[in-house]
């Protein structure tokens, strides 16, 4: 059987890569900036390569990987924040993160990643009155998300098309596209196959 191995974006202290390897899987690289966050995970995983900053990774280029992690920044995000959104200079690197999955998946013919997971704050589903939580929606679907006129995405309603299917069972937020699945808990956020 293959191994399952993980690489984590916006690595911090590499909790992802530390829990996911508890469960078999390998953590194979890493991308953070901090000195003393990089440590702390070398002290974890010697055997880890460090990418550094995400800004000039290539997805196509680095080693492809089962499971992509990341908790990009959260400060635009945050109740407490300065709510810029995905616009702010510290959260809108969450795209540098989509770009390098898709560059990997075109790299890999589709294969790589299977998985990517996204952790963020409370705030990220109401920042920019929810525009932003649409926008990440959209960046793991590549599929418009309804937004009604009352601004609420629409997360609870039952919505059937030929093609896709959304729905709310039990406090999770499912939406099947044709080749992507997505499933969405309290603080995180699950792209399945992706």
């Amino acid at each position: 059987m293959t191994a399952i191995t993980l690489g984590s974006l916006f690595d911090g202290i590499g909790v992802f890569p530390l829990s996911a390897s508890r469960f078999g899987i390998i953590p194979t690289w890493a991308s953070e900036i901090e000195k003393a966050p990089v440590s702390i995970t070398k002290g974890h995983f010697p055997n880890m390569l460090h990418l550094g900053d995400i800004t000039k990774i290539d997805g196509g280029k680095i080693p492809p990987v089962h499971i992509i992690t990341f908790g990009s920044p959260c400060q635009n995000l945050s109740n407490i924040g300065n709510r810029e959104g995905l616009a702010g200079s510290q959260s809108s690197l969450f795209y540098h993160a989509i770009r390098i999955i898709e560059e990997m998946r075109c790299a890999t013919n589709g294969t790589y990643p299977v998985i990517a997971v996204w952790e963020n704050v409370m705030g990220a589903f109401s920042s920019n009155n929810r525009l932003d939580f649409k926008a990440v929606l959209e960046s793991f679907t590549d599929t418009e998300i309804p937004m009604p006129t009352s601004g609420v995405p629409i997360l609870g309603k039952a919505h059937t098309s030929s093609k896709k299917k959304t729905y709310l069972p039990r406090g999770r937020f499912w939406r099947k596209t044709c080749q992507r699945n997505i499933i969405l808990k309290k603080y995180f956020y699950w792209a399945i196959g992706y």
